[in-house]
């Protein structure tokens, strides 16, 4: 359990998976893909922060949001896998971030997200990766991470 040793090192407690929003999967496996599906941030209190990043918060939070989204997928991992060290690559990750037309430091932003991926499982922790804005994002939230994982059968 080299990576749940890790987190211990790393003083990181996973969080509790929130619920679907819909009828839609937390995460799919076929083959040895798994797809989770879209996260957002959770405040303290269980409920999404909202705002527009570069306008009601700044690339800095809206970075630690993007970090807590990278723990709200690794929750997603461990449950679907039981076993964090299957996790054979971190390959593909979309970030969007709510924002205005003039925002152009999305990528500063997911960065949160990247970082911990490194972090947590090394160079199996760096991915593929796209950054993009969006007009709005559901209830408002700030950022939006959805990641395709490889795994060890």
């Amino acid at each position: 359990m080299k990576i749940e040793q890790r987190l211990k090192e790393l003083g990181i407690e996973l969080p509790p998976i929130p619920g679907s929003a819909g009828n839609y999967l937390q995460y799919v496996q076929t083959g040895n893909l798994i797809f989770l599906s879209g996260a957002g941030p959770r405040s303290a209190d269980g409920r999404p922060p909202a705002g527009k990043v570069g306008s009601d918060m700044s690339v800095e939070e809206a970075y630690r949001h993007a970090r807590d989204v990278g723990l709200i997928q690794i929750a997603k991992l461990k449950d679907a896998l039981g076993d964090l060290d299957r996790v054979t690559r971190i390959v593909k990750v979309l970030g969007m971030v709510n924002a205005g037309p003039e925002f152009a430091e999305h990528p500063k932003v997911i960065n949160g997200f990247s970082d911990l991926m490194v972090e947590v499982f090394g160079d199996k922790g760096r991915h593929a990766r796209s950054a993009v804005g969006m007009g709005s994002l559901p209830f408002g939230i700030p950022v939006e991470i959805e990641v395709i994982v490889e795994v060890a059968g």
